[in-house]
């Protein structure tokens, strides 16, 4: 086997046309480099060098060799650059799982963030519920997910990517609609659209029935378990209920629904981004900094009619 270090002497020799010149740029002594290309002869049984007063110059099998071990070190460069690309997370796939209202405000920004400094990632989406999202991840179907917080499992890594408040969802014709900001213990009696509910991750639906316990009352649930914001907000549209929503679901700017800002609300609600502990992935790592490093937008003023 022809050790790679001794072609790089033989090109730097074949290319500079002398030993002198060649151990200068490879900065090393001239004996040294001279014995090296004597031991690279010997062992393919060949000369590739015509030795005269004027220098050095490759022999047929030397031009040969060249041609060849010039292939040699730029298939060498370009595999080291591409085990550093995936070493750092710069190439490879990934699969996220997320909740639907994580794309009204928090994704999108993080998407292209990512996409636009790591191209050759192929990212692979997938739109399901927080529970799938959590079996999914231990099943190693997908590599990360958004989801509602808190989450209690040991075997996963949590961490919050975005905060904001919830806002009061009312019909347009509602007899409270006119109003700047609404109390929230004056919706008492009404009927109330609740998120899904599963079993240990209390998510949107702990945040939603835990400000209406500070407001002193459990909320009368109408329609319940309705895990899309979109179908809360549409109910909510059709005047079925009122409802609790998180800011940014604003976004969906839904025909007959108007949102209010509730003074003295304490929960606010967490989304975060959640993965397997164990997993070291290089990729996941980057996608992992780019959602820490995104800045994420306000939600806007909540008075506003969707």
């Amino acid at each position: 086997m022809v050790e790679l270090r001794r072609l790089r002497y033989f090109v730097a020799v074949a290319e500079e046309s002398s030993f002198s010149r060649a151990a200068r740029r490879l900065h090393m002594a001239q004996p040294p480099l001279s014995n090296q290309i004597k031991q690279l002869e010997e062992e393919l049984g060949v000369r590739l060098f015509e030795r005269s007063s004027r220098g050095v110059h490759t022999t047929d099998a030397g031009e040969l060799l060249l041609e060849e071990a010039r292939r040699v070190f730029a298939l060498v460069e370009g595999t080291v650059n591409m085990v550093q690309r995936v070493g750092h997370g710069e190439v490879g796939r990934l699969t996220l799982g997320f909740v639907p209202s994580a794309s009204d405000e928090l994704l999108p920004p993080i998407l292209s963030s990512f996409g636009e400094r790591y191209p050759d990632v192929d990212l692979f989406l997938r739109e399901m519920r927080p529970d799938l999202i959590v079996q999914r991840l231990h099943e190693g179907q997908i590599d990360a997910g958004f989801l509602y917080l808190p989450l209690d499992d040991a075997s996963l890594d949590v961490e919050c990517v975005s905060r904001e408040p919830l806002v009061l969802a009312l019909p347009a014709k509602h007899s409270l609609s006119s109003e700047e900001q609404v109390d929230l213990a004056s919706l008492a009696d009404e009927p109330f659209i609740l998120p899904a509910r599963y079993r240990r991750m209390p998510g949107l639906y702990g945040q939603v029935t835990e400000a209406c316990r500070q407001a002193g009352f459990t909320p009368n649930a109408v329609q319940k378990d309705v895990w899309l914001m979109q179908t809360i907000v549409g109910l909510v549209a059709g005047g079925i209920g009122v409802a609790l929503v998180p800011a940014s679901v604003q976004n969906l700017r839904r025909k007959g629904v108007v949102y209010k800002t509730v003074p003295g609300l304490s929960p606010s609600v967490e989304l975060g981004v959640v993965w397997r502990s164990d997993d070291r992935g290089a990729v996941l790592r980057s996608f992992l900094q780019v959602a820490r490093d995104t800045p994420q937008k306000g939600t806007g003023d909540p008075s506003k009619t969707a």
